[in-house]
């Protein structure tokens, strides 16, 4: 039996493998690879914690010790000197809110205490609603971001945070400063 093409066609030669790549393209694969994980990483730590339709993510139950402090600012290895998130108080539930007006976050950090207001969807601008008054500032998120990922985290009782909550979709909320 003869071989029909020089390169082995019909032939009983055993089946050759395809060379392993060089260093050259192993080289570049790897570095694909770091680099897409990389990317990886950066967005997902780009990204604003799930939130629900008017802004607020979840809220401590009443009587839970999580053991754990608000979560902590992510501005603050630019910011050397923000002081720390504060633990939640007992008794209190913490309350994350996204502010209308983000730029408020600028001059709030944790300690602060704020009357927490909101507009709720479909009325007048003038017509705010007070849910907490006297709350604590635990954290504050992203103070300087402009992407919608800053957030304000508040200790209030588990009555403002009820109130906090289920404010219907498109409400919006604002604070006002303590001295």
């Amino acid at each position: 039996m003869a071989a029909r093409s020089a390169d082995g066609d019909g032939s009983l030669r055993p089946f050759r493998w395809p060379r392993r790549p060089g260093g050259a393209a192993l080289l570049r694969a790897v570095l694909v690879a770091v680099l897409l994980g990389l990317a990886v990483i950066v967005l997902d730590a780009g990204r604003p914690a799930p939130t629900t339709s008017h802004g607020l993510t979840a809220t401590v139950p009443h009587g839970q010790d999580t053991g754990r402090s608000a979560p902590a600012n992510r501005d603050r290895a630019a910011d050397g000197d923000a002081p720390a998130a504060l633990p939640l108080p007992s008794g209190f539930v913490g309350v994350p809110v996204r502010l209308a007006e983000p730029a408020a976050l600028a001059v709030l950090r944790p300690g602060a205490r704020v009357d927490l207001l909101v507009l709720p969807a479909g009325r007048n601008a003038g017509e705010t609603v007070l849910v907490a008054a006297d709350a604590l500032v635990l954290d504050v998120v992203g103070g300087h971001a402009l992407d919608g990922s800053s957030a304000l985290y508040l200790a209030v009782r588990p009555d403002q945070a009820q109130r906090s909550v289920g404010q219907p979709e498109g409400s919006r909320f604002s604070v006002v400063i303590r001295g």
